[in-house]
């Protein structure tokens, strides 16, 4: 460690100036600074360590962060090689970030983020909470072990902004008789509850038996301490009801659909409906699914609001007429644009107000359909407080065997990606070169005298070397 004796006299004067200034400054100075530098700034010295981790400083750093786009890949065996998950982020200019996600390992599900935390099932007897930024993460025991037929899907996570308390849920299927516990049940009549910091889980019980079958298909969102889903009732115009359960009260309540039907067409398959969040308010996503196929969306995709929560009150926010062949979840807009995946392995970002499309990414050989989409900030959020319960585990350490496999995954994936990198370049330089000599023998076609071969040589140039800027035109 470097003395103060030894620390030239610039570097001394420097850090003496900014520790003169007022403690206030200081603070609004950092509260404009990204997670990544605050987390080198906290080992300067003691003034800044207690400024940092001021819990209050945290909330207000937290409120100004920006949002990017979590887009979350699970792991998925593709003809018999495997690919563990993957995450990428995406900012709000929407560029990709050339940063990792480490706290997500190669066999997590990604089931809630909340915070900058993320909540992540594993195939082990625990649940990670990771915070995305400092890489801080603990394990959580599951409530219940080895259930046949336990889903990431059934597991939710989010904060009330008054109690401050972070809670995970899990929708337990209920027994049915003589048989035992596994994904054929339909149905749940308990919600499981966990807050960060307790000793154990503690179960809830729901006004009624509800479909777990509709909740696994149409996902579950948590807005501002509430989580919502939905739920079959065949008497309503779209046969479906949303289930509110408050985290901070633990009660449940129920909202009405809106009571216009959409119009279905009839080449069109049965009609789907997926719970979202746009710009932290509640929203149903419909469309048509295809006969054939019945994951894939067929013809308009139409998006409704909740308004006004009180008076159950519903707008159509927009319809998409060109909608994508899969809508990723549980957050589907970034910015102004909603993010569109199709089954040729593209994925777009479009204009939610405009019919401009862009391309995102090509997520091949990834199957379509798998991915799911977070809106995620970096924070400072810290999990050291909730280490001391009881429910907390250490991490298992992995067997040597999975180790060498996912070893022997990143190799080949290297070495792919330097081909790729190796054939991109070529086909630069390939292309700089074809443009160069088009050029050059554009240059020479005036020194040819006869009109009638110049025009048909220049048609073969214009066929070799096409839609270059620089080309001149003597057809």
């Amino acid at each position: 460690m470097v003395s103060e004796e030894t620390k030239p006299k610039s570097q001394r004067n420097e850090e003496c100036i900014i520790n003169c200034l007022p403690g206030d400054l200081i603070e609004q100075i950092f509260l404009r600074l990204p997670v990544r530098n605050l987390l080198r700034c906290v080992g300067v010295c003691k003034q800044w360590h207690k400024i940092i981790r001021d819990p209050q400083f945290v909330s207000s750093h937290l409120q100004d962060a920006p949002n990017c786009a979590l887009l979350f890949f699970p792991q998925e065996s593709i003809s018999g090689k495997p690919y563990p998950a993957d995450a990428i982020m995406i900012d709000e200019s929407w560029a990709q970030s050339s940063c990792a996600v480490p706290v997500i390992g190669p066999d997590d599900f990604l089931c809630g983020s909340c915070n900058g935390l993320l909540c992540l099932y594993t195939k082990t007897s625990t649940i990670k909470i990771a915070n995305l930024a400092t890489g801080e993460y603990l394990h959580l025991e599951k409530p219940v072990k080895n259930v046949s037929g336990d889903h990431f899907l059934f597991y939710s996570f989010g904060c009330h902004p008054l109690s401050k308390q972070y809670k995970i849920t899990h929708f337990l299927g209920d027994c049915v008789e003589g048989l035992p516990r596994a994904h054929k049940n339909t149905r749940f009549s308990v919600i499981q509850v966990y807050t960060l910091g307790d000793e154990k889980w503690r179960e809830i019980r729901t006004p009624e038996a509800l479909s777990l079958n509709c909740l696994k298909t149409s996902g579950a969102i948590n807005v501002d301490g509430i989580m919502y889903w939905l739920t079959e009732d065949i008497l309503a115009s779209w046969q479906h009801a949303v289930m509110t359960f408050d985290l901070n009260e633990e009660s449940f309540a129920r909202i009405e659909l809106p009571a216009s039907i959409p119009e279905d067409c009839a080449d069109g398959g049965p009609r789907q409906y997926w719970v979202r969040e746009i710009d932290r308010k509640l929203c149903i996503a419909t469309a048509q699914t295809r006969r054939d196929r019945p994951r894939e969306i067929f013809g308009k995709l139409q998006i409704w609001t909740l308004d006004n929560k009180a008076e159950q009150r519903w707008s159509q926010k927009y319809s998409i007429q060109y909608s994508p062949d899969y809508i990723p979840g549980p957050n589907l807009v970034h910015g102004d644009k909603i993010i569109l995946q199709s089954c040729n392995y593209n994925l777009y970002s479009r204009e939610l107000l405009g019919d401009k499309m862009a391309k995102l990414l090509d997520f091949c050989p990834r199957k379509p359909g798998n991915m799911q989409s977070y809106i995620c900030v970096k924070s400072l959020v810290r999990l050291d407080v909730y280490k001391k319960a009881g429910i907390v585990r250490r991490s298992k350490q992995r067997e040597g065997w999975e180790l060498k496999k996912w070893k022997v995954w990143k190799q080949e994936l290297s070495k792919t990606e330097k081909m790729w990198s190796d054939t991109y370049q070529d086909e630069h330089d390939g292309t700089a070169c074809a443009h160069r000599n088009g050029i050059a023998i554009n240059a020479l076609l005036p020194r040819i005298l006869d009109g009638e071969i110049r025009q048909e040589i220049g048609m073969k140039i214009s066929q070799i070397f096409p839609n270059f800027p620089d080309q001149v035109s003597f057809v």
